[in-house]
Formats: structure tokens, C-alpha cells, sequence
């Protein structure tokens, strides 16, 4: 088997383990029962672990479906003739998301938008968007300036520069920065539960409130899985999209 082939189906199996862990909620109660046996309540009853996967990957994809929208968009904006002059702009208003704290982001974010997964994922979007808004912009910015020239001369028109020159140019920083904002987003989401809403961060904050490591851990466990198998799946694809960049 060849090492893409190979690549792709370690991916899948990797998958596969991971969504079999998390449907075993018998094995996570007497997994857990063992190793903290003094714990009352070692898994957490009120929701599946399997439901609450399944809201922390929803809350996660409806996030990098807006970061990808917004911050891929504002980065071709800003480097477009019409759009330079408001760079800086771009730049300092996505900077503004990394510069406080998660926490203090999603608390933020409650008085426009309320508590609930709209406030999640207002706050989540703010948070994300700075990689990606920087990588695009950076690699788009590293287009030279003989190659647009050249383009020019071809008689290619603004569109198709962008798409057939500077988007190929440019894919290798951009997927970098998805890269980047994924698994920053599946960390990030465990405090979303804060705000009212669910995820993989309920049994943490449950667990850290009544000071049980075994509800922590079983949070923290597929959380830190998710991460790993994030970045493991956009490294995967970077190689696949872009094989002249490995």
C-alpha cells in the first residue's frame, strides 16, 4: 500500500475507534468505577457520552463552516485593490478574539446574542477566525508580483487570477490555518456548556465542580482524541490537496 493509501486508512480506522469509544458508555462506567472506585457517579447520567460527541463535533462544524466563510472571505477581501486599504482593520479586528481569554469571549459575547449554542458559536466564530483570516491573507500575499504581471500579460482576468494563480499559491498557508483554528475550535468548545449549551465540556465542569476526576476525564479523553484526530485529518488532506508542498 502506498503511503497516501496507507495515510487515509489509518484515518479511517482512527475514526472508526473513536466513534466505538464513545458508544461505549458500559465500558466508560466500569472502566472508570475501577480506577476511582470511592466515585459515586464515576460516568454522566444525564446525557450520553455518545449525545454529547455528537454535540461537540455539531457545535464544532457549524463554528469552522463560519470561520471558513468568513475568515477565508475577509482575507481574499483585504488583499483585493478595493479591499487593502482596510488590512490593518481586518487584522486588528480578528486579533481582538485571541486577545482575551476563551472564557471571557464567550461571556462577551452574551449580551448580543444571548446564552444558548447562538452565543456558543458567536463566540467560538471570534475566537477561530484569526488563523484562518491570517493565512489567507498571508498566502495570498505571496503570490509575486512578476507572476500577477505575468498573469496580466496572459490576459487572465481579476477572477481567474485569483483562482487558477493565487488560490493554488496560497492553499498550503490557508489549510494550515483550518488546521490551526479546528482544533483550537474542539479545545475551545469544552467551555461552551458555560453559556448553556452541550458538548464534551458538561462532564468536565461537572467534574470540576464536584470535584470528580472521573467525570473530568471522561470528557477530557474524547476531547483530546477529537483534537488529535482534527489536525490528523486536515494534515491528511493538506497532503492530498496539495502534494507539491510536503
Amino acid at each position: 500500500m502506498s503511503r497516501p493509501g496507507l495515510q487515509v486508512a489509518l484515518l479511517a480506522a482512527g475514526w472508526a475507534a473513536f466513534f466505538w469509544l464513545v458508544s461505549a458508555q458500559e465500558l466508560w462506567a466500569r472502566t472508570l468505577s475501577r480506577l476511582f472506585p470511592g466515585v459515586s457517579t464515576p460516568v454522566y447520567e444525564r446525557n450520553t457520552l455518545w449525545e454529547l460527541t455528537w454535540q461537540h463535533l455539531s457545535l464544532t462544524g457549524v463554528t469552522m463552516a463560519l470561520v471558513l466563510l468568513i475568515g477565508v472571505g475577509l482575507g481574499v477581501w483585504a488583499t483585493r485593490p478595493q479591499g487593502r486599504a482596510f488590512l490593518p482593520l481586518v487584522n486588528n479586528l480578528t486579533t481582538v478574539g485571541q486577545t482575551f481569554p476563551p472564557i471571557a469571549v464567550l461571556f462577551l459575547a452574551l449580551p448580543l446574542v444571548g446564552f444558548g449554542a447562538v452565543g456558543a458559536v458567536a463566540a467560538l466564530t471570534l475566537y477561530a477566525l484569526l488563523p484562518v483570516t491570517r493565512s489567507t491573507v498571508l498566502g495570498l500575499q505571496g503570490v509575486e508580483a512578476p507572476v500577477l504581471d505575468a498573469a496580466r500579460g496572459l490576459g487572465l482576468s481579476a477572477a481567474q487570477r485569483l483562482w487558477r494563480l493565487e488560490v493554488p499559491v496560497a492553499l498550503p498557508a490557508i489549510l494550515s490555518g483550518i488546521r490551526t483554528a479546528l482544533v483550537l475550535t474542539v479545545a475551545t468548545a469544552t467551555l461552551a456548556p458555560m453559556v448553556g449549551t452541550g458538548g464534551l465540556g458538561v462532564p468536565i465542569i461537572a467534574g470540576l465542580g464536584a470535584d470528580n476526576l472521573a467525570l473530568i476525564l471522561q470528557g477530557a479523553v474524547p476531547v483530546a482524541l477529537l483534537a488529535l484526530l482534527g489536525d490528523f485529518t486536515m494534515r491528511t488532506l493538506e497532503r492530498r490537496l496539495t502534494p507539491w508542498a510536503s
